[in-house]
């Protein structure tokens, strides 16, 4: 964790100076917080994750979840055995924005362990974000491994046909389905980089999807990860000017980057735009129309997929 502080420390925070929030499902080390305070100047605090959202809730079936698991085991799927995995995407999709330390806050950067950013960032993508409306930032797109969601879509288009209203951009069932909504082609913002309103999370329409889903069960019964879970939220609950795609920041996160391709950009980065996941067939091509309303440094740019066949 040290690594990714001391990147997003250098190519950005220490000209910030935005505070740090740990949430964990036990209490930090003294040496962890000690260690991990010591890389910025910033206030950290650090918080536990309630129980209630780090566990089983009532209605899922434990030994029909173990049966489950174990079935994904043989078909190859990975983190099939682990039930923390699920945990963990169970709450960042529907719990780590009620924290208590998070109630003050209106936006979070996530930032995971091991990243690296390539890039100085210069400007504010928070204060970009408040000025332009942007409910939701990503920097790399990719596919979801379809056998980890069998049944996600079937319960998304279920929870829609209750909820029509909920739907403010129509258009995004073209970015997530290629038969017309009937299926899922996959297409998800990697959410282990992200910078959103959290207050996007807390409103009625993602709080009634989020409950919707997580009554279903896929997140125990099939391995249902945070990223599909926001980004058909993203799509669908919110206008196509609300989602940015922050080109500009590069970012690594095993084993994909994104690097900025314009010329000026190269000047304040260190890596090798050839190397960026929109040039793999698992990423994404094609900009919809920017806004004419952006303001620097980018336009709102939302992807479409190839189909194949500051919180922390």
């Amino acid at each position: 964790m040290k690594k990714a502080m001391r990147q997003i420390e250098d190519r950005f925070n220490a000209k910030f100076n935005y505070p740090y929030v740990f949430l964990n499902d036990v209490p930090f080390t003294e040496e962890f917080k000690v260690e991990t305070a010591a890389m910025t100047r910033a206030n950290v605090t650090y918080g536990v994750i309630p129980n209630e959202h780090w566990s089983y809730p009532e209605w899922i079936n434990q030994t029909y979840a173990r049966e489950c698991r174990e079935k994904m085991e043989k078909g190859g799927v990975f983190y099939a055995l682990s039930e923390s995995y699920r945990h963990m995407c169970r709450f960042n999709s529907g719990f780590f924005f009620r924290h208590p330390l998070l109630a003050d806050y209106d936006y979070y950067w996530r930032i995971e362990p091991d990243v690296e950013y390539s890039c100085d960032i210069s400007y504010d993508p928070f204060l970009y974000m408040q000025r332009n409306n942007i409910k939701y930032g990503y920097t790399i797109a990719l596919h979801e491994y379809q056998e980890t969601i069998p049944t996600l879509w079937e319960t998304v288009k279920t929870f829609i046909a209750e909820q029509p209203e909920f739907v403010r951009h129509p258009g995004g069932y073209k970015w997530l389905s290629d038969d017309g909504g009937n299926t899922y082609n996959g297409c998800h913002f990697w959410s282990n980089f992200e910078i959103g309103s959290l207050n996007f999370f807390r409103s009625r329409e993602y709080l009634d999807y989020f409950s919707y889903l997580d009554k279903a069960g896929g997140f125990f019964y099939e391995r249902w990860g945070d990223a599909p879970v926001h980004a058909i939220a993203a799509a669908l609950l919110l206008r196509k000017e609300e989602v940015h795609w922050f080109e500009d920041i590069g970012y690594y996160h095993n084993p994909w980057t994104n690097c900025p391709q314009d010329q000026e950009s190269r000047l304040r980065c260190h890596c090798d735009p050839a190397k960026s996941a929109i040039h793999h067939y698992w990423a994404l091509s094609k900009h919809l129309r920017p806004s004419s309303k952006m303001q620097a440094p980018s336009d709102v740019l939302l992807r479409q997929c190839v189909q194949p066949t500051l919180n922390i």
